[in-house]
């Protein structure tokens, strides 16, 4: 059967070059009894694909079931997949056969595979592995043959990255993955599946059919459509009820999308282990850092410029020797100024001391930048600021007032 006999035969509507393809090979792996792996977003219409794989194959005869792993509670999922027998639990009151026993010679569809709590996910792996189950409250083993498909929108191998799904079951579903491409990679389905939706509802409400104009159609290909062909239909549906002119023009379309437009610039990544405040304060105490080296070093040039210019009196060179000993020791510049009451020879020697700062090469000697200190040394100047008011202080510091009591715990800070 090609491809278009299968579009066809199961209402699928689209000439996306990605859509074929996953058609194409749902066709080629059916008569198989491979597992299938089937991704892609929500509402992309993954449902359809083990429906073409089950009425392909050698089972399209046997029993076909489809499984919501997302729906079932994870309290009974065990019982609703492999059964369970008498008095296994608070309210088992008879023995029930399970879907694995139910559809055996036939073919189970698991949709949001990805939901499996873990000890499922090590019954469903024992199934593809052995064919062997056992059930809740039972020690008999079972045999079954049954064809999984299994379908996610979950990325799994970072499911299985963070420990949320298991990776010797990913490998073992994904022996044939098949990708349904999102609504947005197929623009010139768009006005085509609108119209047929539209169509469908006028037929079913017994109302005309809508018409787009060429704007209309700009805006629904324009759109990014986040809930991929489910959304599109409730939209063609929403317009088909409500709207009385039925040309659409393009405000028209536009009404009736979402307000919010989805932001696709990158942002960064907050890890789930990570807390919020400690990214903020970091970043935070970066900027202090580097506003307060580059404050240091314009005034070191000030100074040097009102050295150069002979603006500093000798009393103040007297009362601050120390702090200009400590600005030549940052530049490898010779000490002048050892002699505090040398205030005319320090005069005298203020260009060479100029002529040494321009000649010598500025290569600063780093003082410490621990994260910890300038944290430490910031929260008690804000404090101090403040009169030890931290609400204030906190405010100041640019963080939360429960951040900062936890910083003063951790600081020890009086």
């Amino acid at each position: 059967m090609d491809i278009q006999s299968i579009k066809r035969r199961f209402g699928i509507i689209g000439h996306s070059p990605r859509l074929d393809r996953a058609i194409d090979v749902a066709c080629q792996v059916a008569p198989t009894d491979i597992t299938v792996l089937i991704t892609g977003e929500s509402g992309t219409g993954k449902e359809v694909f083990p429906k073409i794989i089950h009425h392909l194959s050698a089972r399209k005869h046997g029993p076909y079931i489809a499984v919501n792993c997302g729906a079932i509670p994870e309290g009974t999922i065990d019982s609703e997949l492999f059964g369970h027998e008498k008095g296994a639990f608070t309210g088992a009151h008879d023995a029930r056969k399970g879907y694995f026993e139910v559809v055996n010679g036939g073919t189970i569809f698991l949709d949001e595979v990805a939901e499996l709590p873990t000890l499922t996910q090590v019954r469903l792996l024992r199934i593809l592995e052995t064919g062997e189950f056992i059930k809740v409250g039972s020690s008999k083993v079972l045999k079954t043959n049954v064809r999984v498909v299994a379908a996610t929108n979950v990325n799994l191998q970072e499911a299985v990255s963070s420990g949320r799904f298991r990776e010797d079951l990913y490998y073992r579903l994904s022996t044939v993955p098949i990708e349904v491409p999102p609504l947005r990679d197929r623009k010139d389905d768009i006005v085509m599946l609108f119209k047929k939706f539209a169509s469908d509802f006028a037929e079913k409400y017994r109302i005309p059919a809508l018409q787009l104009s060429e704007d209309a159609e700009r805006q629904l290909i324009r759109h990014r459509w986040s809930g991929n062909v489910r959304q599109l239909k409730n939209l063609a549906e929403q317009i088909s009820v409500i709207e009385k002119d039925r040309y659409l023009t393009g405000d028209t379309i536009i009404r009736y999308l979402p307000d919010r437009q989805e932001n696709m610039l990158p942002v960064l990544f907050n890890d789930a282990n990570t807390k919020a405040d400690s990214l903020s304060e970091r970043e935070i105490l970066y900027k202090l850092l580097f506003e307060m080296k580059r404050d240091i070093t314009d005034m070191k040039k000030i100074i040097m410029q009102m050295l150069r210019d002979g603006q500093l009196s000798g009393d103040f060179r007297e009362e601050n020797a120390h702090l200009i000993e400590k600005l030549y020791e940052k530049r490898d510049l010779p000490q002048v100024y050892n002699d505090s009451s040398a205030n005319t020879a320090g005069d005298e020697n203020d260009e060479d001391v100029i002529e040494s700062y321009e000649e010598a090469p500025h290569e600063y000697v780093e003082e410490s930048l621990s994260i910890q200190e300038k944290e430490k040394d910031l929260i008690e100047k804000a404090l101090q600021k403040h009169s030890g008011r931290r609400k204030k202080a906190a405010k100041e510091l640019g963080i939360s007032e429960r951040t900062l009591y936890r910083k003063i715990k951790e600081y020890d800070i009086a």
